[in-house]
């Protein structure tokens, strides 16, 4: 970027690099977390449906069983989800998952744990969509 840059330019650069929406958390989760792409797109359809058994996770992701049923192994190995039963898996809240999921990436991957601002707005943007899942079974 240029030095003579005027702020306004710099603010929407930088509001562009730090959003993220539901159209773009998967790839979110890929570039910060670390996350396989097929780890990532599993976690967001847990977030918005709520529990699921790995047999549905592969049916609406058109994988095998195998593929969901590891997938969601390693996503409770990385702290993003949790297992019901030995095929059944939830999202813990999008808030803690996420925010969990970045501190191990950093230990695993060497690097300084601090916030990140990208990763907060990753949380936060399926904040609503975990939200909307969980209240149907309350109504």
């Amino acid at each position: 970027m240029c030095s003579h840059a005027s702020p306004l330019i710099t603010t929407v650069i930088f509001s562009d690099f730090m959003s993220v929406n539901l159209d773009t958390v998967e790839e979110k989760l890929v570039s910060e977390l670390r996350l396989s792409p097929i780890q990532a797109k599993v976690f967001v359809l847990i977030v918005k449906n709520g529990k699921m058994s790995a047999e549905n996770i592969a049916k609406k992701l058109e994988i095998s069983n195998s593929v969901a049923l590891d997938t969601a192994q390693s996503l409770m190995d990385l702290g993003g989800i949790i297992d019901i039963t030995k095929t059944e898996f939830e999202s813990t809240h999008p808030r803690f998952a996420v925010v969990n999921m970045y501190r191990r990436m950093c230990q695993r991957e060497n690097i300084q744990f601090k916030k990140n601002l990208l990763v907060d707005n990753i949380s936060i943007i399926l904040e609503k969509p975990y939200d909307d899942a969980r209240t149907k079974y309350n109504q």
